[in-house]
Formats: structure tokens, C-alpha cells, sequence
């Protein structure tokens, strides 16, 4: 029992992770397999790609979160921080006192 279950799971992985052809192959051998009408196989097909879209987009949504939650721990700035700081800089830079011109040493000559 507990091995059939893990295959079930395993496949459904795998469908997750299919292309849309990959799809539609499979879609045809489960209906091939289980009688299904071309109505069926549609339906059957339609929630393939479905969840296998929702799988994928939840997965994206949860690496994304991975990778900041990483990069906050490791005390990595983020674009906007870095962007603040150049901001600052720039405007600190503008307001600094320019250096006054240095006068040139005149030259004495002696007689």
C-alpha cells in the first residue's frame, strides 16, 4: 500500500514538471489506459496543465522567498538600500565645500 502511494506521488511530481506536450502524451495514455471518452481525456488534460502551471508558480513563489529570507540573514542590502546610500553620497558630495584654487608659486627671479 504505502508503495503505491509513494509511486502516485512520485508521478504526480513528475507531472508537475512536465511540458504541455509531455502533457498531452501522458494525458492520452491514462485515458488510453483507464477507457476514458475524448471528453474526459480533455477534462483529464485541462486539469494536468492546471496544476501543473499552479505547482510551478508555487514553487517560484516559495524559492523567491527562500532566496531573500538567505540574503537578509546574511546581511546582503538590497537594491533599494544600495540606492539610498547613492543617493546620500550624491547629495553629500554636492553640498561638500570645494576646495579653494590653489594660487600658483610665483616665481622670483634675481638680478
Amino acid at each position: 500500500m504505502f508503495e503505491e502511494l509513494k509511486k502516485s506521488i512520485e508521478k504526480g511530481l513528475d507531472y508537475a514538471f512536465m511540458t504541455t506536450d509531455k502533457l498531452t502524451k501522458a494525458a492520452k495514455e491514462m485515458a488510453k489506459e483507464n477507457n476514458l471518452t475524448k471528453e474526459e481525456a480533455k477534462k483529464l488534460l485541462d486539469l494536468l496543465v492546471k496544476k501543473s502551471e499552479e505547482t510551478k508558480k508555487n514553487l517560484e513563489v516559495n524559492f523567491q522567498e527562500l532566496v531573500q529570507t538567505t540574503l537578509h540573514k546574511m546581511n546582503v542590502p538590497t537594491k533599494e538600500e544600495i540606492k539610498k546610500l547613492e543617493d546620500r553620497i550624491k547629495k553629500l558630495e554636492g553640498t561638500k565645500k570645494k576646495p579653494a584654487a590653489k594660487a600658483k608659486p610665483k616665481i622670483v627671479k634675481k638680478a
